[in-house]
């Protein structure tokens, strides 16, 4: 998979979310791909957003905010596969900014980390698919089998 947004602006993102009350990543995550990217990325199908958002309902939005930290967790985890240098968004990093830095601009904080991992992660693995096109074209053009 290639992936076309490598330089998403978590900060925006977040206060937009924050200002709509999560609306903003309910439309945002399915129709820009962003669902799908993550299921790549993380070789699962994850829970859809929109599930999450509605159990958030009667949890006081609890449940989206454990969910996308488990999310963050599983992408430092990626990271720290690929070898990418931190920093990494973390379950800490995004439940704490979140929880208890609510009125210092916490959710924009926590989401700037959480996509700044995922960019690295996605131009990275872009990185890696070109690299593999190129071997694999070279292959072709020399008739050589893969071994």
């Amino acid at each position: 998979m290639r992936f076309k947004h490598t330089n998403r602006p978590g900060f925006w993102f977040g206060l937009i979310d924050f200002c709509t009350a999560g609306l903003f990543f309910l439309f945002y995550m399915p129709l820009d791909g962003l669902q799908d990217e993550l299921d790549y990325i993380l070789g699962r199908r994850t829970q859809r957003y929109w599930a999450a958002y509605l159990l958030g309902i009667p949890t006081l939005f609890i449940y989206p905010l454990v969910w996308m930290a488990r999310i963050s967790e599983e992408l430092k985890a990626k990271a720290i596969d690929l070898g990418i240098e931190g920093p990494y968004t973390s379950w800490w990093h995004m439940f704490g900014w979140n929880t208890f830095g609510v009125l210092l601009l916490g959710a924009p904080i926590a989401t700037k980390r959480f996509f700044d991992t995922l960019n690295k992660i996605e131009r990275v693995m872009n990185d890696r698919d070109w690299n593999n096109l190129a071997e694999i074209k070279h292959w072709q053009m020399n008739n050589i089998k893969p071994s």
